[in-house]
């Protein structure tokens, strides 16, 4: 079974290895390790990424289980170690086929991860995405430099039917006030102040009562967001009836970190933030793992929910820290779910207002709170962190990242004519197909915008419409102008004139 994984030589015996056996049956890979690894944990790295680690029982055993390909390619090369980044468990590494028995000489370089390793949670055919209004609404109290790159951002790169709501909360900053008022004039957004300072929670009430019956993005001062970030959010968020919330990922943001949990990460040196966001649209995939909670620092609520459980406790939690778990945990209580959207990046400096040493109070303050009134919920957590779905987010992004010498994030455009291949990916339709394969490629395939000569099937202006996919007609010599025209007509945001 394990022959090819070890090195012939005609010199003395190497040690032998501690991999008895291995075994694959199109599902679930199954190891006996020396009895002298019991208790310790064994990694699986894919394609030269960690995946996932497993224990090590009593009797030497581990296995790693697959719910589904984490990738679009049919086989991953493999590799076991002690541990996570520890030394190798055999001489070589092999391959495993999903969904075929059997084990085989690893090839070379595997293909890279794409988005339909795992189609997902796709919107239900017919959903109307653009016709749901979105209230951004962004609590601000000092920190100005930072205040200003995440109204940029948002103003740069929201489209679709949206409002933004800034709500500055009695700012000591004199900086504040002046950069604020830059945008009060702008269509679509309201710049309203505190009188006195009422704490993050309640400001972040007071916009949630401003946003009247739109859904409500939740949006902390100290992010950056980036392309097709709220389309990622809306279609998370209308992918099931019963999602109260949708959480981006981030670079720092506790559980929602990406790839590592619970660190501050980076993305790749040679690429912008704004690149780094839209490679995880195009390759995080759609599963959308589920937690007991959202985070506030980019958190998508359904007006159902609102209407459901009422606003954020501001009594409870008036400086913030444990409102949104507690919001969740409430609607949770009602049968409603939290998603993650693995798709879309943020960027969050984090303790900007606060400094770290207030939030750690803050937050154990929280904890306290959210203890006495959901004794289940750390549990909870505890139980759905490290789902599979989960494993597969954090393994896609290391992929992309790691790759990032091999991969252009560019701007993925669906068109009639093969002569914009030469400035965008083009996204091309194999063969024609019903209305459902078109509305489910769409999606999949991460399009972020259509432009047509005229060949393309009629019910895909229709389908790009109610994805929130700018769509445009244009003669072959002219699709650049158009893209770019067509994306700053979907912009929720423009600036008037002075």
């Amino acid at each position: 079974m394990l022959s090819f994984l070890r090195a012939r030589t005609t010199r003395s015996s190497p040690p032998r290895s501690p991999l008895c056996d291995a075994q694959w049956d199109g599902r679930a890979l199954t190891l006996r390790l020396d009895a002298a690894l019991a208790g310790t944990r064994v990694a699986l790295d894919l394609d030269g990424s960690f995946f996932s680690d497993a224990p090590v029982d009593a009797g030497g055993n581990a296995q790693f289980g697959f719910a589904y390909a984490p990738k679009a390619g049919p086989s991953a090369n493999a590799s076991l170690r002690r541990g996570r980044d520890g030394e190798p468990l055999a001489d070589a590494p092999f391959a495993i086929r999903f969904g075929e028995p059997g084990m085989h000489a690893a090839a070379g370089a595997n293909e890279f991860v794409d988005a339909l390793g795992n189609i997902g949670r796709t919107v239900p055919f017919g959903v109307d995405c653009a016709a749901h209004e979105v209230a951004i609404v962004v609590p601000v109290y000092n920190a100005p430099a930072l205040v200003e790159r995440c109204l940029e951002s948002v103003l740069r790169h929201t489209t679709g039917r949206a409002k933004l709501i800034v709500l500055d909360d009695a700012s000591d900053d004199p900086l504040v006030a002046p950069l604020l008022a830059r945008y009060a004039d702008r269509p679509q957004v309201r710049v309203l102040r505190n009188e006195r300072n009422r704490g993050f929670t309640a400001t972040a009430n007071r916009g949630i009562a401003e946003a009247g019956r739109a859904d409500v993005v939740l949006l902390n001062a100290d992010t950056e967001v980036g392309p097709s970030w709220l389309t990622g959010l809306r279609r998370a968020a209308l992918g099931a009836d019963d999602t109260a919330t949708v959480t981006a990922v981030s670079d720092h943001a506790g559980a929602f970190s990406v790839p590592e949990l619970e660190e501050e990460n980076g993305w790749p040196e040679r690429w912008s933030f704004a690149q780094a966001a839209r490679s995880l649209w195009h390759y995080a995939g759609l599963a959308y793992p589920e937690l007991p909670t959202g985070n506030g620092f980019c958190m998508y609520i359904r007006r159902g929910a609102i209407d459901a459980v009422g606003a954020l406790d501001e009594a409870a939690f008036p400086e913030g820290y444990g409102e949104e778990n507690d919001f969740c945990q409430r609607a949770s209580a009602r049968g409603l779910r939290h998603r993650i959207a693995g798709n879309v990046y943020v960027r969050h400096a984090r303790s900007s207002s606060f400094g770290h040493e207030r939030r750690a109070a803050l937050g154990a303050r929280g904890m306290a709170v959210l203890r006495e009134r959901w004794p289940g919920y750390e549990a909870d957590v505890g139980a759905s962190l490290f789902s599979f779905e989960r494993r597969v987010l954090d393994w896609r992004v290391r992929r992309v990242f790691a790759s990032a010498g091999d991969v252009s994030p560019r701007m993925r455009v669906l068109c009639a004519s093969a002569a914009t291949s030469r400035a965008h990916d083009l996204c091309r339709l194999a063969t024609p197909a019903d209305d459902a394969f078109y509305w489910t490629w769409l999606q999949a395939s991460a399009v972020e915008a259509v432009v047509d000569d005229g060949t393309l099937p009629v019910s895909i202006a229709k389908f790009a419409a109610a994805l929130g996919i700018p769509f445009a007609c244009a003669r072959q010599d002219d699709i650049d102008s158009t893209v770019v025209a067509a994306l700053a007509a979907a912009r929720s945001f423009v600036e008037t004139a002075r």
